[in-house]
């Protein structure tokens, strides 16, 4: 992001502008509906800027720009649609210290103006960064049409009426109220009385919002999918833009994270096979602790929470304090790493079935059923394999698996650098080690990619060994 978008308070300051055609008469359309002290110098003003000056809409001074023009100036606009005019006013503006901006000039220009859907005083600002005017063009269009005319009086009454709401506890107390106001009472009040009825119905809704009794608090325990957001499901993303405390496992990307409410108290309570963690007991009472308080709480786990989450044991915290709570699955990591070579879990005359399996469990390296899995033909999801790999190959060839049963490793599944590795269970490690993977990565036994995928994604195995 080359631009950093802000809102700049403008009531009260100069903004200076050179030029009087029809690109200073289109940027003085946008700037008059502010509360700036508009100031317009050139030579040769278009009878509309005239005519907004007899109005004390702005001040008009008839001359090319001098030293001085813009001096206390906010921001300063060239706009003589002449290049070598707008690189003199420039150069001027910049020395009395304004902020500039040169039209259609986005190389020499200090700030860009957005595509700005006003409906006053909700302002939507749309930029691209000079990359596609068109497609803000086409958002601008879009936001216009779906948001109404009396959401900027609704917004304008509601703050004068915020004050009052400070009787109601911070939080997802106040948030309820002002949701109810924003989209019921409010433009139901508007719709029939006009703006004028939009006050006795926040003085209603107040009333019944304090005697209303704090709701308790709520967990949601949401699955974030392996790593992409576009994989996120619609009710993890609404459980995200409700939390008031969003607890999240260190598999979880940030840009998963970046969803959440701004205002949201975000807390890592990664957890690291072999490594350093948070103790289980610890997240169970900070889930617990925050939802007792009265907020919502979104436990968020990557993948699905049903698949090696220890969600039960978080369960029983919840439901022996007596806390509702609901389940949000997502995508495993599974399923979108088969989808990422190009292959799927079950096949007719293959397998009619697949094993999810853990590498290792709270108490080391996990057991399975080794010589069921080591029959022709079987699939197995194996999660955090990476460290017990050699133990899982070991475990398999002993018991009679084919050393030519292919195995294809996923770093990273799903996410812009996702890694594959194929190889064998015969050649598992030490081919494993000297990849050295150092993201997460799930491992399918019996699958390997589809030719074109191998081609594309892969390194050959004699690369790695050298």
């Amino acid at each position: 992001m080359n631009h950093f978008p802000i809102f700049m308070a403008l009531e009260g300051r100069r903004v200076v502008l050179s030029g009087g055609g029809d690109a200073a008469l289109a940027k003085l359309r946008l700037l008059l509906k502010t509360t700036a002290h508009l100031t317009v110098v050139t030579a040769d003003a278009a009878p509309e800027i005239h005519r907004w000056a007899s109005e004390d809409k702005l001040t008009l001074i008839l001359r090319p720009q001098e030293p001085g023009d813009a001096l206390c100036a906010a921001l300063f606009y060239a706009a003589n649609e002449d290049d070598a005019e707008d690189a003199r006013v420039a150069a001027l503006a910049h020395r009395d210290g304004a902020l500039v901006n040169i039209v259609d000039n986005l190389a020499d220009s200090q700030f860009i103006t957005p595509a700005i859907v006003d409906r006053d005083p909700v302002t939507v600002a749309i930029g691209t960064e000079g990359a596609a005017p068109v497609l803000a063009r086409a958002i601008k269009a879009d936001l216009e049409a779906r948001l109404p005319a009396t959401l900027g009086p609704l917004a304008r009454i509601g703050k004068t009426f915020r004050k009052a709401v400070d009787v109601l506890p911070m939080g997802a107390k106040r948030r309820d109220f002002w949701s109810a106001f924003y989209f019921k009472s409010g433009p139901q009040a508007i719709a029939q009385h006009g703006e004028n009825g939009v006050i006795p119905a926040l003085e209603t809704l107040l009333d019944d919002h304090i005697q209303t009794r704090t709701k308790a608090g709520h967990v949601d325990l949401v699955g974030a999918g392996p790593g992409d957001p576009e994989l996120l499901t619609l009710k993890a993303r609404n459980a995200l833009d409700k939390a008031d405390v969003v607890i999240h496992d260190r598999l979880v990307t940030p840009e998963i994270l970046e969803l959440a409410r701004r205002e949201a108290v975000i807390i890592d309570a990664g957890k690291e096979g072999f490594g350093t963690a948070m103790a289980q007991d610890d997240i169970n009472d900070l889930i617990v602790s925050h939802a007792q308080r009265g907020l919502h709480v979104v436990r968020l786990k990557a993948g699905d929470p049903t698949v090696f989450g220890r969600l039960d044991e978080e369960l029983d915290a919840i439901t022996n304090a007596g806390l509702p709570y609901c389940i949000v699955p997502g995508i495993t990591a599974a399923s979108a790493a088969v989808a990422g070579i190009g292959q799927s879990l079950t096949k007719r005359q293959r397998n009619s079935s697949v094993r999810f399996l853990t590498g290792h469990d709270t108490r080391g390296f996990a057991d399975h059923d080794w010589r069921a899995l080591a029959r022709q033909g079987e699939v197995a999801a194996i999660y955090m394999g990476k460290k017990s790999a050699r133990f899982i190959q070991g475990r398999l060839l002993m018991h009679g698996a084919d050393p030519a049963t292919p195995v294809t490793v996923i770093e990273n599944v799903s996410r812009p650098d996702q890694f594959t590795l194929a190889t064998t269970l015969g050649e598992l490690e030490p081919t494993l080690t000297q990849a050295d993977l150092s993201g997460p990565a799930l491992t399918l036994f019996g699958l390997a990619p589809r030719a074109a995928v191998a081609a594309a994604q892969t390194i050959p195995l004699q690369e790695i060994a050298q």
